[in-house]
């Protein structure tokens, strides 16, 4: 089986910073490109497309003919973002992103990376508006993969840009480590988010959410992760 052609968003980003080190040690992949707005945003060898304005994507559609998968990794912080800010790096940034790619690959899987307790009915600004982007990716024409982390542990290596959130990440990460062994349910790594997020990409029907829980059960290569 030939491995598959993967376009990363975000790929500056906590999140995407342990996607794209999955996706450099795996066997699945045959190659990585980084989906970013300037040239020399990606930390680790592999290709770029640089598109200016991601809310413009479709007008380099072609562009993006030829992947097996998108990870999606992109979005505004959800500390210290104003909702309408929230809104524009959030929905109306991915699903530009995920219109353009279902039009150019459509039989192509769009893997996309949300957030524990998204529900377009949440009082939580970023939980509402991360459960209406998976409303409407759903809508699309496209095979889909919501995935809910909780705490995103960042491994050696990697960490956040946000000034906002290095002391979170700095000061709580033992914490985090433990909580992650003790309850698989609440914290994954941003690298088993990667190997998760590949391994989904690779199978023909994969389920269309995938809770914090399950997220490290399928990165481990367990035999029934959605159990």
């Amino acid at each position: 089986m030939r491995g598959m052609r993967v376009l990363l968003t975000g790929v500056a980003g906590l999140v995407g910073q342990g996607v794209a080190k999955a996706c450099q040690t795996s066997p699945r992949v045959a190659s990585l490109t980084a989906l970013v707005r300037h040239q020399g945003s990606l930390a680790v060898a592999g290709d770029e497309l640089v598109v200016p304005d991601f809310l413009r994507i479709n007008e380099q559609r072609d562009d993006l003919v030829g992947y097996d998968a998108c990870l999606y990794c992109a979005g505004a912080p959800p500390v210290g973002t104003a909702e309408a800010e929230y809104r524009r790096g959030t929905p109306d940034t991915t699903l530009a992103v995920a219109r353009a790619w279902a039009a150019a690959n459509p039989r192509g899987c769009f893997l996309y990376v949300s957030g524990a307790g998204a529900d377009p009915q949440s009082r939580i600004m970023p939980l509402r508006i991360k459960g209406e982007t998976e409303q409407a990716l759903r809508a699309l024409p496209l095979r889909t993969v919501m995935l809910r982390p909780g705490g995103v542990r960042p491994v050696a290596g990697t960490g956040t840009r946000h000034a906002l959130l290095k002391p979170l990440y700095w000061g709580g990460a033992p914490l985090m480590k433990l909580a992650g062994v003790i309850t698989p349910g609440l914290v994954t790594s941003n690298l088993a988010l990667g190997q998760a997020m590949i391994a989904l990409a690779g199978m023909g029907n994969p389920p269309a959410t995938v809770e914090c829980a399950q997220i490290n059960r399928i990165a481990a290569g367990e035999g029934d992760p959605m159990a």
